[in-house]
């Protein structure tokens, strides 16, 4: 970032019969006459720091702010869409942007299911028919494709999520309320969450946590980092009136790159699965339960013929009552998967997300009457979205 700096002087050293001195000495000894006996020499180094200028165009350190979101918009707008449909011809109910050259178009499932023809209007305003290639509710994802030239389409361009940092900046571009390409800007504020689905038990796993204005007709739209590289695709926010309040999500960037490949190439994506249900440890549950560790997920369903049932997993065998709550207990405790902690059940929904596929074998650390033990499991397909 570009500072101003004020004009001032540096009095550097200064040399007097041989002698150091400090600064009100230095000030002194400037101001009286240099002595007249031996062969003294007064030594004076001024350095004088000039105001180094700002770029032309920008005047001060917010205007370089302001240059970085325009920048961004001017580099990331016509990659942007507006996706409608006849029934609605001329209003966005969604947002997407341009992924290749072959005309996909990233956007959320619940915009590319919400009407049976789907149009896409493109930032030179032309609008065209678009074809739903593969969805996936899973993840909120979906593509669609278009048939226009190659050299008259903008792709985004990718980023990464795996290094993203509460704080840093976010960029959302779309279509809020139908007003096309509107920008709004923001930073991370968490990581990792989770969303419940209406139309499943199943949650959206991994999500990024925006203040960035996010309102409807955003869904589909791209996060930004201030590179202007997708680090997300806007698709949830929470509130009370049904318009932005600050809390926002987007699917991570690293989970489209998982996700989008399969949509093209077979329509649908195949989510890893082990086939447990289970509670978050709470300090309630350790006092109630009598457990022996004070975090982790403790399983009271294992699910018939599922990966964890196959590998052995043992699910609850009693009935307890916790805080007026009633609980299945004596089952596994799970702590860990391959390399990393599991402390609730959010850690091991998003581990399973973002690390793993259909077919790679997982190694579980399990707490079992009261030690623990490994158990590998070969993961499978959900069952059901």
């Amino acid at each position: 970032m570009w500072k101003r700096i004020v004009p001032w002087v540096v009095l550097a050293s200064l040399a007097l019969s041989g002698l150091a001195c400090n600064l009100s000495e230095l000030t002194s000894r400037l101001a009286s006459p240099a002595p007249t006996v031996g062969p003294a020499v007064q030594t004076v180094v001024v350095i004088v720091a000039t105001p180094t200028p700002f770029p032309p165009g920008i005047a001060s350190g917010a205007d370089v702010e302001e240059q970085l979101v325009i920048n961004v918009y001017a580099q990331v707008s016509p990659a942007v869409v507006c996706i409608t449909a006849p029934e609605q011809f001329g209003s966005c109910f969604g947002s997407g942007f341009v992924l290749d050259k072959e005309g996909h178009i990233v956007t959320n499932n619940h915009v590319a299911e919400a009407m049976p023809d789907l149009l896409v209007t493109l930032a030179d305003n032309r609008t065209v028919p678009a074809e739903v290639v593969g969805t996936d509710p899973g993840s909120d994802l979906a593509v669609l494709k278009i048939d226009v030239p190659a050299d008259e389409l903008t792709p985004v361009q990718l980023g990464e999520s795996s290094s993203l940092r509460i704080g840093q900046r976010a960029i959302a571009i779309g279509n809020p309320f139908g007003l096309e390409r509107t920008v709004t800007t923001g930073v991370i504020s968490s990581l990792s969450r989770t969303l419940p689905r209406e139309d499943s038990q199943f949650q959206i796993a991994e999500l990024i946590q925006t203040d960035a204005a996010i309102n409807p007709g955003n869904s589909g739209g791209p996060l930004l980092d201030s590179q202007g590289r997708v680090i997300g695709v806007n698709t949830a926010i929470t509130s009370v009136t049904g318009v932005n309040s600050g809390v926002g999500f987007a699917i991570p960037v690293d989970i489209v790159k998982r996700v989008i490949p399969d949509l093209i190439a077979l329509g649908h994506y195949r989510h890893p699965w082990i086939g447990v249900r289970g509670y978050a440890i709470t300090p309630e549950m350790v006092k109630a339960m009598d457990l022996p560790v004070e975090s982790g997920v403790l399983v009271f369903q294992v699910e018939p013929d599922s990966p964890a049932e196959k590998g052995g997993l043992r699910g609850g065998n009693r009935d307890v009552t916790v805080l007026g709550m009633p609980m299945r207990a004596g089952g596994d405790i799970l702590i860990g998967v391959n390399d990393s902690v599991i402390s609730n059940f959010d850690d091991l929904i998003n581990y399973l997300a973002s690390r793993t596929s259909v077919g790679d074998v997982v190694t579980l650390t399990v707490v079992r009457d009261g030690g623990e033990i490994r158990v590998e499991l070969t993961l499978e397909e959900r069952r059901g979205n």
